[in-house]
């Protein structure tokens, strides 16, 4: 691994990977079919069953091109389980809309966690930022960074809670139609303006690494590349 592929400022490493953490482009879409196909199937039959094994199929099938492809399936493994457990209560509901009901959960849950994280001055995009440089909490000791992350942490928790002011109405309404394409809208479209709001924050930066976190970061980016049948997501 040259010293090109290593990051050598805070921005860099960050850009890094909260892009890998976020999936990239291919997540977004492996997370938004399942819910175009439940909705399409839903809308032809009006079958609940019907639409949930076709939404289940649909996340099969990149589950299934990934492995033949050698690729990671961390991504579109965090895919099933959410299909799976939407399924699972829909089903045992029978109430086409309850599919919808735990992703508004989930984002109501991640929505907390970012907010305490910010109340307690550990921002989640600084504990991202340790776990990567394997100093939890160095960066805490720099209140340029400790604020950058701060407000990074910030974008991503408006995208929870916007989520969750939207949806949370429609499902109560029993919107299933609307419910599932604000789902849709509100995914990669959303999640794609908050990594440009995101990527201007850190366009505007050069903070250096520390030697720790460099040679940190240099010895992790070594040991992934080192690593048998490593692909990329």
């Amino acid at each position: 691994m040259t010293q090109a592929e290593v990051p050598t400022t805070v921005e860099a490493v960050v850009r890094t990977e909260l892009l890998k953490a976020l999936g990239g482009w291919r997540g977004t879409v492996e997370a938004a079919v399942p819910i175009v196909v439940f909705l399409s199937a839903w809308g032809l039959t009006s079958q609940l069953r019907t639409s949930v094994v076709a939404a289940v199929a649909a996340t099969a099938v990149f589950v299934v091109v990934r492995l033949l492809q050698r690729q990671t399936l961390t991504h579109v493994l965090s895919g099933v389980f959410g299909v799976v457990v939407s399924a699972l209560v829909a089903v045992r509901t029978g109430d086409a809309g309850d599919f919808f009901l735990p992703g508004i959960l989930y984002n109501a849950g991640l929505a907390v966690v970012f907010s305490l994280s910010m109340l307690s001055g550990w921002p989640v995009v600084g504990l991202l930022f340790g776990a990567v440089t394997g100093d939890v909490a160095g960066w805490r000791a720099r209140p340029a960074v400790r604020r950058l992350f701060q407000r990074l942490t910030a974008v991503l928790l408006a995208n929870y809670v916007i989520r969750v002011v939207v949806q949370l109405p429609l499902y109560l309404a029993g919107s299933v139609v609307v419910l599932g394409a604000t789902k849709v809208a509100l995914g990669w479209p959303l999640l794609g303006l908050s990594v440009l709001v995101i990527g201007g924050m850190l366009a505007a930066g050069r903070t250096p690494l520390t030697e720790e976190e460099a040679a940190a970061l240099a010895e992790r980016r070594a040991q992934e590349a080192e690593a048998p049948g490593r692909a990329p997501a």
